[in-house]
């Protein structure tokens, strides 16, 4: 195995979140991504360490036989946004159940014979479905740029492994149409008056970002286009006019109830918010999610599935349904508060801790909203709030971010010693990490699931309800 070396081979399987592992040579393999168990491919060899290489893929000289003969999206591998959208919904759910028992087996292993465990089944009990498997998200953020160099302004996805390309992915299949509709209207808008894009090398350029945000519930619209400041004044007063214009015009399923300017001229290629403007109607839009009513801005945090949140959120609600009535329960990393809001009828107190202040705000708003009186919510890092909060937790509900638990923060959450708490986790491999933490300090897994709240990408959620082990 040499690097730049052109090779052939059958993915065995794909670890978690894209890793296809294909054998090569006795004993070495090759990590290539985005691929499926049974394809067989042509890849380069980029890199080698300690008799393991990665790979670029190259060609798909032979299909999968779990592939789709008819791919629903023309922009599937091009496009950067969806993974296994070749997989019907049912494959896609047993791939990911796969990569899950691959990641915890290893950390269950140890507990087996303690537990009375036989197989993973024995404490996994399913794969919650998303209830729409396409035309499912409530959010896009789409880049305006070029599909190659030089060529005309495009508004999309990112191609795949491209830093630069844009690809305009109008008839997306994991939004429904009004995303489509926006999309093709505005971009046809700024083709037409010429406007150009930001350069990310030359730091030159006007269009960044059109954020889109729709309500599943109620069918409200927020559209929020994302520029620079390099053209203002009354130039730029004309172009957003016009831009305004173009998106009241539309017919679609949903309303718009906002349309926004946010300046962004930072370095980053990321959606920043350095100043927005409302040009027309309200600044958030409303979704319901079991019998609450959420208010949301352009850049709050919010499951970017609303149906896969009912579901995710209804799993908490039955882990702790028996455990945290008339209890005090701590929602850490708490976000927008929609956890703790949903747990409040089954709670004596629901605290919330969230670093975002914005966030924290938000979740004060909704709470009042929703007619919550035993909601508090703080704003801070966990490890710094968990210090100064009285009143100590009979529960915890852990959501953190993709890079899981600071070992310090986690130590904290320990020695409170509650009987019980629910870990969600959207990446596992920082899940795994932490539940060796927790499992060797005396919890053990009482009840686990997956909710598949991203269907078609390599994405899930975990939910795991860990019991103190009253004989430690």
């Amino acid at each position: 195995m040499k690097k730049g070396q052109v090779c052939v081979g059958i993915v065995e399987k794909v670890l978690f979140p894209n890793k296809g592992i294909v054998k090569i040579e006795e004993g070495k393999t090759v990590v290539v991504k985005n691929v499926i168990p049974g394809q067989k491919i042509s890849f380069s060899i980029n890199k080698i360490r300690k008799g393991k290489g990665e790979g670029r893929l190259l060609e798909i000289l032979e299909k999968s036989p779990l592939e789709l003969e008819n791919i629903p999206c023309e922009h599937f591998g091009i496009c950067g946004g969806c993974t296994f959208l070749n997989l019907d919904y049912k494959k896609q759910l047993e791939l990911k159940k796969e990569q899950i028992k691959e990641l915890l087996s290893p950390v269950l292993e140890p507990y087996k014979e303690q537990w009375e465990l036989e197989t993973f089944e024995d404490i996994f009990e399913r794969m919650k479905e998303s209830p729409r498997s396409l035309a499912y998200r409530n959010k896009m953020e789409f880049s305006f740029g070029d599909s190659y160099k030089e060529g005309p302004l495009s508004l999309g996805m990112h191609k795949r492994g491209s830093f630069h390309d844009i690809i305009t992915v109008s008839g997306c299949k994991i939004v429904d149409q009004d995303y489509s509709d926006i999309l093709e209207s505005v971009l046809t808008y700024f083709q037409k008056q010429g406007t150009p894009y930001y350069h990310k090398m030359q730091h030159i350029g006007y269009l960044r970002h059109l954020l889109v945000r729709k309500a599943v519930r109620t069918r409200e619209i927020l559209v929020d286009l994302v520029t620079t400041t390099q053209i203002s004044g009354e130039a730029e007063d004309t172009l957003l006019k016009g831009f305004q214009e173009i998106l009241l015009q539309l017919k679609l399923e949903g309303k718009i109830v906002g349309i926004l300017n946010t300046h962004n001229d930072s370095l980053a290629d990321a959606v920043i918010n350095q100043g927005t403007k409302l040009l027309y109607g309200q600044e958030y839009f409303y979704e319901e999610l079991l019998g609450l009513r959420f208010q949301i801005s352009p850049f709050s945090f919010f499951q970017t599935n609303s149906l896969g949140a009912e579901v995710l959120y209804e799993t908490v609600r039955e882990y702790i349904a028996d455990s945290g009535n008339g209890k005090i329960v701590y929602d850490l990393y708490s976000g927008t508060g929609t956890i703790a809001q949903l747990l409040a009828c089954v709670a004596k107190k629901v605290i919330g801790v969230e670093i975002v202040e914005e966030a924290v705000k938000a979740a004060k708003e909704n709470a009042f909203l929703n007619g919550l009186h035993n909601c508090e919510f703080l704003a801070g890092d966990v490890l710094q709030v968990l210090t100064t909060i009285a009143e100590k937790p009979d529960f915890i509900v852990l959501d953190p971010p993709r890079d899981g638990i600071h070992p310090k923060a986690l130590e904290q959450i320990i020695c409170y010693n509650v009987e019980k708490m629910v870990y969600i986790s959207c990446k596992p491999t920082s899940l795994v990490r932490d539940l060796e933490v927790l499992l060797a300090r005396g919890y053990v897994i009482e009840r686990m699931c997956c909710v598949d709240m991203f269907p078609a990408t390599a994405n899930v959620e975990t939910c795991v309800l860990l019991r103190k082990n009253s004989n430690i």
